[in-house]
């Protein structure tokens, strides 16, 4: 993903390539993308004035930091631009299917893009690694990484994790129950690390409600794809 093209002079008339670079290029790509979308997000009808001038804030100071590479606050209060909170997220529903035929749809990674609509593709590269594309917030473009499943149970748990160095980290489990009336019980967990810094975990803390919507409205699609029997490459 490319930065945006602009001039390489500051508000105030300097040259950004004289600022100090202390923000990492995955940090720059991602401060970049989060602050477009904030942006246009507070443009929004429906905003309240609070919430637009918290969202313009800041999308225009994670938007300064990726264009620039340059975070004054690191530089003022020593900062670790590595730091930042881990956002964790659960939902769960039942789905009127066997436990093993609701696994098995799950365990084909390449279904997932079906019923997660911020997922672009999932490539298998073995049983047990793959590459995932996902769309950023805003449509302003895509990150991918590598995952690896690091726990398996079959009929029961599907556990996974980014490998290292992978632009966003993240990692969830999915487990598998009989549900009591019948059916399966599916329960998701799913943590995420914003890569840029306190910044990013201020990000993250706004945007933690369209995330958590997005992941409900995945599972309940889930259910919806399975049902009805849309059960294609199985």
């Amino acid at each position: 993903m490319a930065y945006p093209s602009i001039s390489k002079m500051n508000a105030t008339g300097g040259s950004l390539e004289n600022l100090e670079q202390n923000v990492g290029q995955v940090e720059r790509i991602v401060s970049a993308a989060l602050g477009s979308w904030l942006v246009l997000s507070s443009l929004g009808r429906k905003k309240t004035l609070i919430g637009r001038t918290s969202k313009l804030s800041l999308g225009g100071y994670l938007l300064y930091r990726g264009i620039s590479g340059n975070c004054p606050v690191y530089t003022a209060l020593g900062i670790n631009g590595e730091s930042s909170k881990a956002v964790e997220l659960r939902t769960s529903i039942t789905v009127n299917k066997p436990r093993e035929e609701v696994y098995r749809y799950w365990r084909k990674l390449d279904n997932l893009p079906r019923f997660m609509e911020h997922l672009k593709t999932v490539k298998e590269i073995d049983n047990r690694r793959s590459h995932w594309e996902a769309k950023i917030p805003g449509n302003i473009g895509t990150v991918e990484w590598d995952a690896e499943i690091t726990d398996e149970r079959k009929g029961e748990l599907i556990a996974w994790e980014s490998v290292e160095n992978a632009t966003i980290y993240n990692s969830g489990n999915v487990t598998f129950r009989d549900a009591p009336n019948g059916g399966t019980e599916v329960m998701a967990r799913i943590i995420y690390q914003p890569p840029a810094g306190n910044a990013g975990t201020a990000a993250a803390k706004l945007l933690n409600p369209v995330f958590e919507k997005m992941v409900k409205a995945d599972i309940r699609r889930f259910k919806e794809v399975i049902e009805n029997g849309e059960m294609a490459r199985v």
